[in-house]
């Protein structure tokens, strides 16, 4: 029969001789056998187990946040050391300081450009290079989401101011709110502010500090998160139409005739005066101050794209150094007050805008009033009865279409010689007071402040649980005189590295607690739209404060985070990346924690426990590998030795057969001639061979056994017939001398079976392992008696168990080592365990070193297969990297920084009146029951701003009640749950005595 197989398909067939048809066989091993998966054993769970394992994924378990993006950025270390600088100064020194740094950045650059005969051409915001290239980085920020749409900005050349005004002047008459004209960015909210500014004589004068018109380049001055920064622009602009020789569309309707000089005129058109300009605009054609100063602004924050949306309020704050507060109409108490006290007092202390559109659903105009539209309060006037204000468009035209607008029938010429107005779509317009608080949702109050207010200021950064509390961290500062105050908690304005901003987004409230006194004094109010900081303006006397923060974190998952931006665009755009960086590293260096004293003498200490737990758990660990190679050593030792010995006794007892078996038959023979020769009956002899209890020992050969001659005892007779009878082997005493009669049961060797086991143990038991000379076997002396051989014998093995016994007793007391007892024999010989030498503190540090760098190393490929264990930890893997928690567990970290305004006399402008400083939790000490994110600790300063808490195990149980109260606020309902006393102690925790301490 003869088998043909197919290779192409899945059978054989059997080709039989007979010509029967072929049968099909199935193939089973085409491929490897796959088994059925087993289904996953589902441990079952407590409804708390999961919410307690959910947790610990939601929220990551080492909290930290990038806070470098330019690679070994030596700058750093320079702006936090500034920035830690806790002096006060005064508002008008800040403001001069950055003054004089910009005008000295402006006359250098002077001098260098006259020194070459060239204009200025700023290498950082090249506005020319940008265009013709494509880079687009003056134009387009990083986009930190994942399907970026195309930026709207599409202007067609650039030139420089001479080029494009005939007759430029960077101010006409003064800086007005009239000169202000939107262009095609979305920064009305910064036009707003402008127009807001001109109210108030020298605030925008205040913005640029310095100017060359001629070489072109211009400083400005602006106010960033708390202090003031200088920047430097040249005198380049976009226009909305493209060069003469560049254009395609605007040249061919351009030369639809004839013209003289056509390119002249094409300029004179198409990119000469404001109108030609692309972004912001002056309403005068020749004027510069508007374009420039926003140019300027784009640059601080990147780009163009960047002011885009935003709040008047803020931009006054940068403008002006003041701080904005949040005023929203459906919450003024008392509008008469509102009115008197601070509508009347605009540009005076304070400076407003108004806004529509607050939650961002508006649309269209209601009677003149854009929604989502920001405008500028310019005047406040009562004048008989009627309570007017002046309002500005930022746009330079849309206006109000209600009472007292333009053209309406309240105005008169008595009117208009009053207020001193004309008409015209200026986007200039009055409103009353009335239809002001209907028509406008919400408010942006602006304090300024003169020379007489100092200024301190400090950063830090913390870690924002999901859950909304206060703060393990706080600030605390100290008042040394009674005074106006103004407090602010800001963090860091992200708009000036735009795509690194990550996916929270944070929400700042603090609440201000006086020591000695129960209940806090004000906490902030959490504005709707204004982020970027809270403030409280209040009078305080001197004394010491701590400030709480409770700041909540939102999370944006359609938000790349930093470090997909930075993967993103450091190939594509490095030259933006740079620069963006560069602002996103100087920023956060403001927070940057500096460790102090303390807190490193609790890290090295901490670090050495650790260090020496790991010592002893690895010296633990190696005694143990140690000992049981040891014992496996020893254990393979003595039964390498015992084989030896049972091989040498058997060649002895061979040996000594034979030898025997020549003397039986010599001696038989001298008795079959003694017999012939005397009568058997009256004399006789018997050859006796006398051994001692133990085998011979290695040297010793058979002429050196010891042979005795004694008269024939009572039973010669009966050996001598037996040996005659039986014609056996010849009679070989046993290692104790025993003359009882030789069984004649033997192995295959014809070696009686219990000579050959008396003999074996006979020959081992005698020898010993002296551990302390490496395994050297010694020999016993030789007994020439039986008697003291037995006894000899029956010592020592009395000895040797009664040591063993004694071992087990010791061994069965001692706690079990998992790395040995379930793999050594309890009934083995452990008596040179105990030799092992100790772990010396080098092979330590060896061994640490070498776990260390073993880590390091990629661990090798492994090529086995896996097993079912293995199955189930690679899908309890993939369910790990299925739960989004566990991929990108909530991980929010914020740098935050408060501000402190105090209003001094002229004889304290020297004195240090406010001491401020953060106080956080040492991270190296384990905090005790009372010292949690409630407490106001006592705090030991530093000497770098930063201060921690002592110790609280000296003060175990006080202040329980109070720590435990001043984590929640008063209208939050769970604070009824946590007061603690009677009756009257609990209303003393609400609304307390001024008098009233904490209990002792």
């Amino acid at each position: 029969m003869s088998v043909t197989s197919s290779t192409s398909s899945e059978s054989v067939y059997l080709e039989r001789d007979d010509d029967i048809a072929p049968v099909a066989r199935t193939v089973i091993a085409k491929r490897p056998v796959s088994t059925a998966k087993m289904p996953k054993k589902i441990k079952q769970k407590t409804p708390q187990d999961t919410i307690d394992e959910f947790w610990a994924k939601f929220t990551t378990k080492a909290p930290g946040k990038a806070t470098t993006v330019i690679p070994h950025n030596s700058y750093v270390d320079l702006a936090a050391k500034h920035a830690h600088q806790t002096t006060g100064i005064t508002t008008q020194a800040s403001y001069d300081e950055a003054a004089a740094v910009c005008q000295a950045k402006v006359a250098k650059i002077v001098k260098e450009c006259r020194r070459v005969n060239q204009k200025y051409r700023d290498p950082h915001f090249d506005l020319e290079w940008d265009l013709k290239w494509g880079k687009r980085d003056t134009l387009e920020t990083l986009y930190n989401f994942r399907n970026p749409l195309q930026s709207k900005f599409k202007p067609k050349s650039v030139k420089r101011v001479p080029d494009i005004f005939e007759n430029p002047r960077f101010y006409i008459d003064g800086p007005t709110a009239s000169d202000v004209r939107q262009g095609r960015d979305g920064d009305c909210w910064l036009l707003a502010a402008l127009c807001t500014l001109s109210n108030k004589p020298s605030l925008i004068e205040r913005c640029c500090v310095a100017r060359d018109e001629q070489v072109g380049v211009y400083g400005f001055v602006f106010h960033r998160d708390g202090e003031w920064i200088s920047e430097i622009i040249d005198d380049k602009l976009f226009l909305t139409k493209p060069d003469f020789e560049e254009s395609f569309l605007e040249r061919v309707l351009w030369e639809d005739r004839e013209r003289v000089e056509s390119e002249e005129q094409y300029r004179k058109a198409y990119q000469s005066g404001s109108g030609s300009l692309y972004f912001a605009q002056c309403v005068h054609p020749d004027e510069t101050w508007v374009p420039l100063l926003e140019k300027a602004y784009a640059k601080a924050h990147g780009d163009f794209a960047a002011i885009e949306g935003g709040f008047t309020g803020e931009g006054i704050e940068d403008l002006t150094g003041g701080v904005t507060s949040e005023l929203y109409t459906s919450d003024i108490l008392d509008t008469e007050y509102f009115w008197k006290e601070e509508l009347m007092k605009v540009n005076e202390e304070f400076l407003f805008g108004c806004s529509t559109g607050m939650w961002g659903i508006g649309w269209g105009e209601r009677r003149g009033i854009l929604e989502l539209h920001a405008y500028s309060v310019m005047r406040a006037v009562e004048v008989d009865g009627h309570r007017l204000l002046l309002l500005q468009n930022p746009w330079g035209k849309g206006e109000w279409k209600g009472p007292w607008s333009d053209g309406s029938k309240e105005w008169t010429a008595e009117w208009l010689l009053k207020l001193n107005h004309r008409f015209g779509d200026d986007g200039s317009f009055w409103i009353s007071y009335k239809d002001l608080l209907r028509k406008y949702q919400a408010f942006d109050r602006t304090r300024l402040f003169g020379p007489e207010w100092k200024v301190t200021s400090l950063w830090t950064t913390l870690s924002v649980p999901w859950t909304l509390d206060y703060h393990d961290t706080q600030f605390a500062f100290s008042l040394t005189k009674s005074g106006p105050v103004v407090l602010v908690l800001s963090q860091l304005d992200d708009r000036y590295y735009r795509g690194l901003e990550g996916q929270y987004r944070f929400e700042l409230n603090f609440r201000l607690h006086k020591t000695g006194q129960e209940d806090y004094v004000v906490r902030s109010i959490n504005p709707y739209c204004q982020k970027r900081s809270v403030n409280v303006e209040l009078k305080l006397e001197a004394g010491d404060y701590t400030v709480l923060l409770k700041i909540n974190a939102t999370r944006d998952m359609g938000l790349l985070p930093i470090e997909e931006v930075v993967r993103n665009y450091a190939r594509e755009r490095r030259d933006k990346l740079v620069a963006v960086g560069m602002s996103y590293d100087l920023a956060h260096s403001k927070g940057k924690i500096i460790e102090s004293e303390e807190e490193r003498r609790a890290r090295k200490d901490v670090e050495k426990r650790k260090e020496q737990k790991q010592k002893e758990e690895l010296k633990k660990k190696l005694m143990n590998i140690r000992q049981r190679n040891h014992y496996y050593n020893v254990k393979e030792q003595n039964k390498r030795r015992e084989n030896k010995a049972k091989a040498k006794a058997k060649v002895q007892l061979r040996k000594y057969q034979k030898a025997e078996r020549e003397k039986t038959m010599r001696g038989a023979k001298d008795i079959e001639d003694s017999e012939a020769t005397q009568d058997p009956l009256q004399t006789g002899r018997r050859v006796q061979i006398l051994t001692p209890g133990s085998t011979p020992g290695p040297g010793d050969s058979q002429k050196d056994l010891p042979l005795k001659t004694s008269k024939p005892s009572q039973d010669t007779n009966a050996t001598m017939n037996s040996v005659e009878s039986e014609k056996s082997t010849p009679v070989a005493p046993d290692p104790g001398f025993d003359t009882t009669p030789v069984p004649q049961t033997s192995d295959a060797s014809g070696v009686p079976t219990e000579w050959a086991t008396k003999l074996a143990t006979a020959a081992a038991a005698p020898y010993s392992v002296d551990s302390s000379s490496s395994g050297v076997v010694s020999e016993p002396q030789s007994s020439t008696f039986k008697g003291q051989t037995t006894k000899a014998l029956e010592a020592q093995t009395s000895h040797t168990n009664q040591d063993r016994e004694d071992r087990n007793t010791k061994k069965a007391a001692e706690p079990p080592s998992p790395e040995t007892d379930s793999e050594i024999d309890s009934s083995s010989d452990e008596s040179d365990i105990s030799s092992v030498a100790d772990i010396s503190d080098r092979e330590l540090e060896y061994e640490l070193q070498y776990q260390l760098e073993a880590r390091a190393r990629p661990p090798p490929p492994v090529a086995a297969q896996p097993t079912a264990s293995d199955e189930a930890e690679k899908e309890e893997e993939d369910d790990d990297d299925n739960d989004e928690f566990l991929r990108s567990p909530w991980n929010a970290v914020v740098t935050v920084g408060l501000r402190i305004y105090h209003k001094v006399a002229k004889e304290d402008k020297d004195k240090e009146m406010v001491r401020l400083r953060v106080v956080r939790p040492n991270p190296h000490v384990k905090k005790t029951g009372h010292e949690n994110a409630k407490d106001a600790p006592r705090e030991k300063d530093n000497g770098q701003g930063n201060s921690h808490r002592g110790s609280r195990e000296d003060s175990e149980g006080e202040e329980q009640g109070v720590d435990m109260e001043k984590g929640l606020d008063v209208d939050d309902s769970s604070k009824d749950a946590t007061l603690i006393g009677d009756h009257e102690r609990r209303k003393k925790s609400i609304v307390p005595n001024e008098g009233l301490r904490p209990p002792r």
